[in-house]
This record gives structure tokens, sequence and C-alpha cells, in this order.
């Protein structure tokens, strides 16, 4: 099944020598009529195909994301 992904950003994984991050929307990830999500990949090697981690988050969920990810970063 085909997805259509629209990437957002890629960014450089600290503390690695090749890793990144990417961001991008992805519509229909679960079939046809399926709400698009936002999914972060975690590549420890740049040069993979498919990320060792990823999330898939429903817009609805951003924001609280967004707010938990702020409040964690204050306790680093």
């Amino acid at each position: 099944m085909a997805h259509e992904i629209q990437e957002i950003e890629t960014m450089p994984l600290a503390g690695t020598e090749s890793g990144k991050i990417e961001v991008a929307v992805i519509q229909e990830p679960y079939g046809a009529g399926s709400d698009a999500v936002v999914s972060i990949g975690i590549f420890l090697n740049g040069d993979n195909d498919e990320p060792d981690w990823k999330v898939h988050l429903p817009k609805e969920n951003i924001d609280g994301v967004i707010n938990a990810l702020q409040k964690a970063k204050e306790t680093l």
C-alpha cells in the first residue's frame, strides 16, 4: 500500500555520527479513509531506509505532546 508522505524537516540526531530525526505527514497511513498523522522517525544510521523508532501522532494529540516535550526539556 502506497502512502503519500510529505517530508516536513530532517535534522541531525545529536550524539550520533550519522543519525537523523525526520518529521513527515503521512496521508491515509492505515488504509483508505484513515486520518493523516505526523510521523516522527529516529534513524540511528542516516543511511537506513526504515527508522529504528517511529511514532505516529494524530492531529488532535500534537499540542499535548508539544507541551509534554517542553516539560520534559525543562527537567533535563
